[in-house]
């Protein structure tokens, strides 16, 4: 591989007039700067970009956190901002956390060490250290989906809260009263929000009382092995539900398959909603009725953002809430005129 010292002998000049070159910090005459340029192609002499950056003060490179790639809604976050970054000028490295917290600190270790310009987190559960480790990294983030308490970060968040709302209320406009709730991992502040959001649109409707609220809430971790479990469990409670509202796609088309395998009919007999409107839902058996989170402007705003403090074109942190649609397909029907009886055990 051919190095600076290379090119500055085949053009007959000095390192120092490659570097101006390369780097277009000093002025070279025209005849000098195409002898290197000359050389440059004819070596195929690559820069470093470490020794670039040193210079320049920028990698040009932009780091992202999630906490689980399997899930396709991250995926399809990824895909927007990598996009975006590719389309500015600046490359994304990637690190995924698996939703564990040691993980996700030496991934930060990690990233400051190549001196990215900025970074877009969405964290892992509800770590107190992590709002001092960012500080510690010296560079502008944006945090996506999850917020943590951290006046300094921006945040891209969709209203959480206000998404179950529709999902729950949906539900109720189609006659159901019992109406369970699979939630995801606790501490999770999105997977909180959605849960707090069933519990209001519950209280509202006077549909349960707050003392059979936890009765009503199972866990599914926000996998599609979670919610296949939790539906299993709650086919097997003695007063069986007549909708369930899920608090992500990938738990809900877990759901489905638990109500199939017990012999069921989504809707006739349960209805399910979801909640992200990941490109698989509209494809399930039945098309799953979700709270669609607008995806492709939560990626394109923090990479937009996280661009803004790079730049220095902004200091103060700035908050964004994205409002949530409901997308109403075939999972969810009208309730039965009579309770539903558990199945014989």
């Amino acid at each position: 591989m051919a190095t600076i010292k290379d090119v500055a002998l085949r053009a007959g000049v000095s390192v120092t007039t490659v570097s101006h070159v390369v780097n277009e910090t000093r002025h070279v005459s025209p005849e000098g700067r195409e002898r290197v340029n000359a050389a440059i192609r004819e070596l195929r002499y690559v820069p470093s970009q470490v020794a670039r950056s040193l210079k320049s003060n920028s990698t040009r490179t932009l780091g992202m956190l999630i906490p689980n790639s399997s899930n396709p809604y991250f995926a399809e976050i990824v895909r927007v901002v990598e996009d975006r970054c590719f389309a500015a000028g600046y490359t994304l490295v990637l690190c995924n956390t698996d939703d564990l917290l040691q993980r996700q600190g030496v991934y930060l270790q990690v990233l400051a060490q190549r001196r990215i310009d900025g970074l877009i987190v969405v964290s892992t559960g509800s770590d107190e250290a992590l709002a001092k480790q960012l500080h510690g990294l010296k560079m502008p983030v944006v945090l996506l989906d999850r917020e943590i308490d951290d006046p300094e970060c921006d945040l891209v968040e969709t209203a959480h809260m206000q998404g179950a709302l529709l999902a729950v209320r949906h539900l109720q406009s189609l006659g159901h009263r019992h109406v369970a709730c699979i939630g995801g991992p606790v501490g999770v502040v999105s997977s909180e929000q959605r849960v707090q959001g069933w519990r209001l649109a519950l209280a509202e409707s006077g549909a349960a009382p707050a003392s059979d609220d936890d009765a009503l809430l199972w866990r599914g971790g926000f996998t599609s092995q979670g919610g296949y479990e939790a539906m299993h469990a709650i086919l097997r409670t003695d007063s069986r539900p007549t909708a369930v509202f899920v608090c992500n796609d990938l738990m809900a088309i877990g759901a489905l398959r638990a109500v199939h395998e017990g012999g069921l009919r989504v809707p006739d007999d349960i209805s399910i909603i979801g909640f992200d409107d990941i490109d698989l839902a509209a494809y399930t058996s039945p098309p799953l009725t979700t709270v669609a989170q607008p995806k492709e402007h939560i990626g394109a705003l923090a990479v937009d953002m996280l661009l803004e403090r790079v730049g220095g074109r902004r200091r103060e942190a700035r908050k964004v809430m994205l409002q949530p649609e409901l997308r109403v397909r075939a999972s969810t029907g009208r309730a039965a005129t009579s309770e539903m009886k558990a199945p014989a055990r």
